[in-house]
């Protein structure tokens, strides 16, 4: 609620070029108590001062030289941030009053002054002038409490991630050093992609989670030293099916992209990944993104099959194939990025090595 002394302690700015008219109106205001009135001659000093002092109320006399009231109504448009002009036109022409009110005036007085009437539309203005900025101000704290909740959820979404991740770091600890790279190569690949900047930190945020499945693979064959048996790679091409059901049916944005990247990141653009075989732009969006830094992951990793390369030749076999990858196996235009821009995943890779 608004009191006296909000009112009295309002700042008012008079416009006016005649000296005699600003003298007149200073009295007024000053002997109805209110106690920040200033004035200028200058109409074009009055964006400048009203950005320096926010004024509740400018008192803007309409015919003024070099610069009229209607002129300085439009500036200050441009600097007011949410488009009140809290402006009260003083004319001695009746046809100016409807125009006034129709360029963003509030009110308007008439010439000459009648004492009680300047008294009582200062008064009114300023009420409504008043509230509008305690309603602003409400706002304002508003939207801060909902950014600062959207941020515990956030935070509380990566705990829960973050959970994840760990459980599977358990039984394969190359798994968490695995996730913490692709976070970085997808954010980064998301980026040269020219995807927003939402998109981007949704994919980083859920492209860890593509190996949450293998939590669900028996030990003796996530951990196996040698090359897997027909039947034990059938039993590892599930988790994919099962990091999808353990992130599925989730009301949270990034476990639902992060179960829709664990089901699809070993789909080909060819049609010859797995579970479903999934061809082309079929293969969504994100776990396409996944795939290419998948592979260039796995290249650059030991595996039971295979030793690490180093990281010309994970680009030389992702460029022109070795029969196990095969250039037709990604998006045609993730490829040629991926191509272009290389080294940055280099880069990952070092950093996030250890």
């Amino acid at each position: 609620m608004l009191n006296s002394l909000d009112f009295l302690q309002a700042k008012i700015l008079i416009v006016d070029d005649q000296q005699v008219n600003i003298l007149l109106l200073e009295r007024v205001l000053n002997g109805a108590g209110y106690l920040s009135v200033s004035s200028t001659m200058d109409p074009a000093q009055v964006c400048t001062l009203h950005t320096r002092d926010s004024y509740d109320l400018i008192m803007l006399d309409l015919q003024m030289p070099g610069m009229d009231g209607f002129q300085v109504m439009e500036a200050l448009k441009k600097i007011e941030p949410d488009g009140y002009l809290p402006v009260l036109v003083i004319t001695a022409q009746p046809d100016h009053k409807l125009r006034a009110l129709k360029a963003g005036a509030k009110d308007f007085i008439s010439k000459p002054f009648e004492l009680a009437e300047v008294q009582a539309r200062v008064h009114n203005m300023l009420e409504v002038r008043l509230l509008h900025k305690a309603a602003r101000n409400a706002n304002l704290i508003l939207e801060q409490h909902v950014r600062e909740r959207t941020a515990e959820l956030q935070e509380s979404y990566l705990e829960t991630i973050l959970s994840l991740i760990r459980a599977v770091e358990y039984k394969d600890e190359e798994t968490g050093a695995h996730g913490r790279r692709i976070s970085q190569y997808c954010r980064e690949f998301a980026l040269l992609l020219g995807l927003d900047q939402a998109h981007i930190d949704l994919i980083a945020l859920a492209s860890p989670m593509h190996d949450i499945g293998k939590i669900g693979i028996p030990d003796h064959i996530l951990l196996k030293k040698d090359k897997l048996t027909g039947e034990e790679w059938r039993i590892m091409m599930e988790h994919t099916r099962i990091g999808a059901k353990i992130l599925g049916n989730s009301k949270s944005p990034s476990l639902q992209l992060g179960a829709e990247i664990a089901l699809n990141h070993h789909e080909r653009w060819n049609g010859g990944g797995y579970p479903n075989g999934l061809q082309a732009e079929n293969i969504p969006f994100a776990a396409r993104i996944m795939y290419i830094c998948d592979v260039y992951d796995a290249l650059r990793s030991k595996r039971p099959y295979k030793p690490a390369f180093d990281h010309l030749k994970a680009v030389d076999i992702m460029t022109h194939g070795d029969g196990r990858t095969r250039p037709e196996h990604f998006d045609p235009l993730m490829h040629a990025t991926f191509i272009d821009h290389h080294q940055t995943f280099n880069d990952i890779f070092e950093s996030y090595s250890k």
